[in-house]
């Protein structure tokens, strides 16, 4: 039954990941001066950051009736003498305990080649971020406790499903939040001081002259893992995304309900062009599971659906950490495959589809594996 294999693929460990999540906890120790793997493109890239405040939701994670905050990073090419000023929109989605900086590689490589990245940290289920107050927010203890809980062997198949939704509930609005403040931003040109939180002038304007360059007739939306399992239901309930990349991610949003051992999905096909891109682990299980596990179902029925695998790769595979904490990535599941050689390899898919599919440079041809 698929109903035990699937959880290993929902986050990024168990009680390993608690354990150094607890002993590490210096982060700008852990994570210091990486700024990805060298760049295809013509543009050189640039980054800014700010806050967005989303004045319709209270932080679920405090009880002091704050709003939820949700910092965002921009990756942008740098135009100065080039001609082309009107770039596609990406949006990326952090695993479970990940970060913002999770997949800096893939950004730099996407910006260098005329996208705007837009890189969410979503607070209290990242590692760490800051809030507005300078404050560092870490991993909230009761999400621990409900991604430790999933992967217990007693846990049914419709606890999870009601549990990976309360997450995936938070990040969709997230996204969400995020991807209308943009467009919203874009349109009336100005950052509007409740919706975001900026740390001086300079920043302000450097963000507009961003999304004076933005076409946003033009999005795609990645993850990975929950974040990937994020991408895929924002790909489902929005009618402005033109592409989804599910990194190594089980489509949990995609699982309506499970009862008497049947489990329910949405009637209608997956609408937008969608991506899978798994290790090899997750790929042995899902051929042996066949139409019993999700992303099987939602890609089989997909308007246009591919999937392909790395050789070798293991989950953490699909981010940067093997390359700037290859210990803590050791410890989270990598592969015997080149750590460099894979997310190289990753990012020139990734840099390939999004150009098919935002671009309309051409066609991709996705290979059974890689």
């Amino acid at each position: 039954m698929m109903k035990k294999k699937n959880k290993g693929f929902i986050i990024a460990g168990s009680v390993i990941l608690v354990l150094v999540l607890m002993i590490v906890l210096i982060p700008k120790i852990l994570f210091t001066d990486y700024e990805g793997l060298p760049t295809s493109g013509d543009y050189a890239v640039k980054t800014v950051s700010a806050i967005t405040i989303d004045e319709s939701r209270l932080e679920s994670f405090e009880a002091d009736g704050s709003n939820r905050e949700v910092p965002v990073y921009f990756y942008y090419p740098d135009t100065e003498g080039k001609k082309e000023k009107s770039f596609p929109l990406v949006i990326f989605s952090h695993g479970a305990f990940g970060y913002y900086q999770s997949n800096t590689s893939t950004y730099m490589e996407l910006a260098s080649n005329g996208y705007i990245v837009v890189s969410l940290d979503h607070p209290y289920h990242s590692f760490f971020t800051m809030d507005t107050e300078g404050k560092t927010v870490t991993v909230n203890p009761e999400f621990l406790q409900q991604v430790m809980k999933v992967n217990e062997e007693s846990v049914s198949e419709k606890e999870v499903i009601e549990l990976s939704h309360t997450w995936l509930d938070t990040r969709v609005a997230d996204i969400n939040f995020v991807l209308n403040s943009v467009k919203e931003a874009k349109e009336t040109q100005t950052l509007k001081d409740e919706a975001w939180y900026v740390s001086d002038n300079e920043t302000e304007m450097e963000i507009l002259e961003i999304l004076s360059m933005l076409n946003t007739e033009e999005i795609g939306v990645m993850g990975h893992s929950l974040g990937g399992a994020a991408s895929v239901t924002i790909g489902r309930t929005r009618d402005d995304i033109d592409a989804v990349i599910d990194l190594d991610g089980t489509m949990l949003g995609e699982e309506l309900d499970y009862e008497n051992g049947v489990y329910e999905y949405y009637e209608e096909n997956y609408p937008v062009p969608l991506l899978s891109l798994n290790s090899q682990a997750h790929q042995e299980l899902s051929d042996e599971a066949n139409l019993l596990y999700v992303n099987n179902v939602v890609l089989e029925n997909a308007m246009d659906g591919q999937y392909t695998y790395f050789e070798g790769s293991g989950h953490m595979n699909f981010t940067d950490l093997p390359l700037f904490s290859p210990v803590l990535a050791s410890l989270l599941g990598v592969g015997e495959v080149d750590a460099t050689e894979c997310i190289t390899t990753m990012n020139g898919v990734i840099l390939d589809y999004f150009n098919c599919y935002l671009k309309d440079e051409g066609t991709v041809v996705i290979k059974e594996c890689y």
